[in-house]
């Protein structure tokens, strides 16, 4: 029976090969899973009824080397008994105690200079929660975490295929303002910190950010994901709000509440408005289904 299990070169079965096998014969990257939490917030110099909203991203404040006292985004060592996504979950309850939310896989990072301790392999991961859902606070190897207003503005275009953005962090609580030129043609992206900002975030973690923000603006546009930042009861125009924030422009009242109206229901409950009329409060509505993913 044993004659017929196919043999490699060496003439061994798989049972034999995997035996004489030595892992610690090759060179082996370590793993590491990283997770954007976003949210959006209301502005606080705004007065209107409904207030204008920004997107928000925690951060963690790096307390050992490399990049120490640096920002960056949660995350860590894969163990060698875990999955990735389990490893990042792992690493955003322990920095920042959030647990329970829904994450989703961002893009893999594998640029080989990265990280100036060793080769590094980084997965990152990206979840949208609504503000008041999560109360972080700093643990492990992170000081301090913070809140930072994130935005990404087109500056001009340089050509057909070539544009030019500016990518800005701000936390008003930590003073801190970080900020990026940065140059998109295709799949290529440079970016480049402004005068004044030159202590950027840890590792290459402006570049994971960058690519988070394009990735929600695209995704907005066919998906539900925005629904993943408001809560479980919301009016129209505080859906709108949040939609205009994701996309960064303004948007046709009429037209947006058509393109909506299959992803919401009525409740009983209205908004209690002071000289306005009450506005009716909505919610998610379960059965409905994308089209397109």
């Amino acid at each position: 029976m044993e004659s017929n299990l196919p043999r490699n070169r060496k003439g061994q079965t798989e049972e034999e090969f995997l035996a004489a096998y030595h892992p610690g014969n090759y060179e082996r990257p370590s793993v590491t899973a990283d997770i954007l939490l976003f949210t959006v917030d209301d502005m606080k110099d705004g007065t209107a009824l409904v207030p204008d909203k920004e997107l928000k991203l925690l951060l963690v404040k790096r307390r050992d080397h490399p990049f120490i006292y640096r920002w960056a985004i949660p995350g860590g060592f894969v163990d060698i008994s875990e999955s990735i996504e389990e490893a990042a979950y792992r690493e955003l309850k322990e920095e920042t105690n959030v647990e329970n939310v829904y994450v989703e896989q961002l893009f893999t990072w594998g640029d080989v200079d990265r990280d100036p301790r060793m080769r590094v392999i980084s997965v990152s991961y990206m979840a949208l929660i609504p503000k008041n859902s999560v109360h972080p606070r700093a643990g492990d190897d992170a000081a301090e975490t913070a809140w930072f207003t994130v935005r990404k503005n087109k500056l001009m275009d340089l050509s057909e295929t070539k544009s030019a953005w500016m990518l800005s962090l701000e936390s008003e609580d930590k003073q801190v303002k970080i900020a990026y030129h940065v140059t998109q043609e295709g799949n290529e992206v440079t970016l480049t910190p402004f005068d004044g900002c030159e202590e950027g975030l840890a590792f290459d973690h402006a570049k994971i950010v960058n690519l988070a923000l394009d990735r929600i603006r695209n995704k907005v546009e066919y998906t539900t994901i925005a629904f993943h930042l408001i809560p479980e009861k919301f009016t129209l125009t505080q859906l709108q709000k949040v939609y205009e924030t994701l996309l960064g422009k303004t948007l046709y009242k009429a037209n947006f509440r058509k393109k909506i109206a299959p992803m919401v229901l009525k409740t009983e409950e209205y908004m209690d408005e002071a000289r306005h009329r009450p506005s009716q409060y909505y919610r998610f509505n379960p059965g409905y289904k994308e089209t397109y993913y």
